[in-house]
C-alpha cells in the first residue's frame, strides 16, 4: 500500500469531508475500493443511496442508469423489479410497456435483457425506482448490493454521496480493525 490508509479513512469519519471536490472524492473511492470487502463497500453506497445528504434515491438510480452499459442497466432493472415482488406488472407494466409485453406470469419478475435495458430511458427508471422504493424499501439495500459490485459506477453518484459512503465504509473498516 504506497498511501496512508488510515489517514485517508480518518478524513471521511464523522462526515468531515462534506465539501470535497468530485475528483478528490473519485480518487479516494477509487483508493478505498481496493482495501474494502464487499460487504464494506455495500453498506457505504446503501448509506449514499439513503442519504438526506443526497439527492433522492429514485434521482440517483436514474442517473447511474443513465450512465451505465446495457449489462448494468440490465442488472439494475432486474433488481428494481424483483423488489417489486408479485405487483411487477401493475407497477412497472404500464411504465416498460413493448419491454414487458408477453411476460403473463403475475408471480415473478420478468428478466430484462441487455438489449431490452437499452429500450428503457431514465426518467422511466426513476419510476421504477420510486415505485420499487415506496413498496419495498429494502430495495435501497439491494441497488447499494449491486452497485458496490460496480464500483467505477459508483463514482457517478457525485462528491456528496461517494464522501457519505466513504464515511460509512470508513466506519466499517474501523470497526473491523
Amino acid at each position: 500500500m504506497s498511501f496512508d490508509l488510515g489517514g485517508l479513512l480518518q478524513q471521511y469519519l464523522g462526515g468531515g469531508q462534506q465539501n470535497v471536490s468530485q475528483q478528490q472524492a473519485e480518487n479516494d473511492f477509487e483508493r478505498i475500493v481496493p482495501e474494502a470487502d464487499q460487504q464494506t463497500l455495500a453498506t457505504g453506497v446503501t448509506q449514499a443511496l439513503r442519504s438526506d445528504a443526497t439527492p433522492p434515491f429514485p434521482d440517483m438510480v436514474s442517473n447511474l442508469f443513465a450512465n451505465s452499459n446495457p449489462g448494468q442497466r440490465a442488472g439494475m432493472l432486474n433488481q428494481l423489479l424483483g423488489a417489486l415482488g408479485p405487483n411487477v406488472m401493475s407497477v412497472a407494466g404500464g411504465l416498460l410497456g413493448n419491454v414487458l409485453q408477453g411476460h403473463n406470469n403475475a408471480q415473478q419478475a420478468p428478466q430484462i435483457t441487455p438489449e431490452q435495458a437499452a429500450q428503457i430511458d431514465p426518467q422511466q427508471v426513476q419510476q421504477i425506482a420510486q415505485h420499487a422504493e415506496q413498496q419495498n424499501p429494502s430495495v435501497v439495500d439491494r441497488m447499494g448490493d449491486f452497485y458496490s459490485q460496480h464500483p467505477t459506477l459508483v463514482k457517478g453518484l457525485g462528491a456528496a454521496a461517494l464522501a457519505v459512503a466513504l464515511g460509512h465504509i470508513a466506519q466499517n473498516m474501523q470497526q473491523r480493525h
